[in-house]
């Protein structure tokens, strides 16, 4: 009775296995005719019994669903990637498990397709805004080649474009623990004939370097993306209010980038949120001492402090970049909007008063010290149109404070100047 029962068991295995090969046969003759569809469809019969198949038809049935998703990726069903992906990994680890290799060469240069297919698919899909897919491109082409960390940046950056920052902040976090660099050396020479500059690879600059038809040979090292990736980090945690682990971050970056003013200044703007403005203003005094003669610092001490509310703060970090470079127009627009602004703000007032005498005096001491901050205003940059005179931001705002003051004559002549 037990050898009927052995007999029969190994008969119903036979026939599993011959249905089996049948199906995935089948399937692939759907995939030659391009009926990828149908091919899917043919090879859902043996999906449920494949795990106890022979090594060899498992290694065949994975290769072969690999092919399948590939092939529908490859017409555009963007979700067929990942399913392509994990079956041609698994053809692989099969035959490495079984010691035999009919499938794992093929099912590799099709995942180095993929990878590239994923890149190209990414590159479109930023171009069309759509981030998020982007991003979930480039992380499986990174998963699929670990050696191109690369891809795992451009990751973190398409997430942070379609503000999906759950996600880039993992990208990141993964890319601060790969202690990722990004740096790169940039190879270019002057080609004799034409005289111009020309970009190359390593191996051609090497070439090169023999031959006489180029000259002039520069190797550029391209800065490290190291502070960029932890200042990300602390900017989206600061952004969704973990403000804690946003210092974390900044410490972590001005301990490894001591001389990155704008992280100073990140941690500055940082402690102001919190309520801390002792902080911030130690870490301002701070910034401008690192870089008391960059016009671009002096100006982005102006531009937070104005966000803050601190005008005169403001007002002084404008002059000092104006002192290092007098034609820098946004710091003269700006210098000029801090005294319009003052001068906005006593309006609010003026509008609540009433009709008393004292109420008019008011009114009137009040107008007057508006008039002349508006007039500051505008002698600012009367004084930069002597440089800057077809400044179109310049005339716009000289406009509008004349017309604020009632000024119809230099409205009219700054109207002409623009041409209106």
């Amino acid at each position: 009775m037990k050898t009927r029962i052995l007999i029969a068991l190994t008969l119903l295995a036979t026939t599993v296995g011959i249905a089996q090969k049948s199906e995935i046969k089948a399937a692939e003759k759907a995939l030659k005719s391009g009926d990828a569809a149908a091919a899917k469809s043919a090879l859902k019969g043996a999906a449920s019994t494949i795990e106890g198949a022979d090594e060899r038809v498992q290694a065949q049935y994975y290769f072969v669903k690999g092919n399948i998703h590939f092939d529908l990726a490859q017409k555009g069903d963007a979700g067929a990637f990942e399913p392509a992906i994990e079956s041609y990994q698994k053809a692989i680890a099969v035959e490495e498990a079984s010691g035999k290799a009919k499938y794992s060469n093929e099912a590799r240069q099709k995942l180095a397709q993929i990878t590239g297919d994923l890149v190209n698919a990414a590159v479109d899909d930023n171009k069309n805004e759509k981030y998020k897919e982007a991003a979930e491109k480039l992380y499986m082409s990174y998963k699929l080649s670990p050696k191109d960390t690369v891809y795992l940046y451009y990751a973190a950056s398409s997430a942070v474009s379609g503000g999906h920052y759950d996600e880039a902040l993992a990208y990141y976090n993964e890319l601060k623990e790969l202690n990722y660099d990004g740096s790169e050396t940039l190879y270019s020479a002057t080609e004799v004939a034409s005289g111009e500059t020309v970009e190359m690879s390593a191996q051609e600059y090497e070439l090169y370097r023999k031959s006489n038809a180029y000259k002039d040979f520069k190797e550029e090292k391209t800065p490290s993306k190291r502070a960029e990736i932890v200042k990300n980090i602390a900017l989206i945690y600061q952004q969704q209010g973990q403000n804690e682990k946003a210092l974390e971050a900044y410490e972590d970056a001005i301990r490894d980038n001591p001389n990155d003013v704008n992280l100073v200044l990140n941690k500055a703007n940082l402690y102001y949120t919190m309520g801390d403005k002792e902080k911030f203003k130690e870490l301002m005094a701070q910034a401008s001492e690192m870089a008391p003669d960059n016009p671009d610092l002096l100006y982005n001490i102006g531009v937070i402090n104005m966000e803050q509310g601190n005008i005169e703060e403001a007002r002084e970090a404008y002059k000092k970049t104006l002192e290092v470079d007098p034609n820098y127009v946004n710091a003269l627009l700006n210098l000029s909007t801090t005294y319009v602004n003052e001068g906005n703000a006593l309006i609010d007032e003026m509008n609540t008063l009433g009709t008393s005498r004292a109420d008019t005096e008011r009114y009137e001491e009040l107008k007057k010290k508006k008039d002349e901050l508006f007039l500051e205003g505008a002698k600012i940059l009367e004084k930069a149109l002597e440089t800057n005179a077809d400044n179109e931001s310049i005339l716009a705002q000289l406009k509008n404070i004349y017309g604020a003051l009632g000024d119809t004559e230099n409205f009219m002549r700054i109207k002409k100047l623009m041409g209106e």
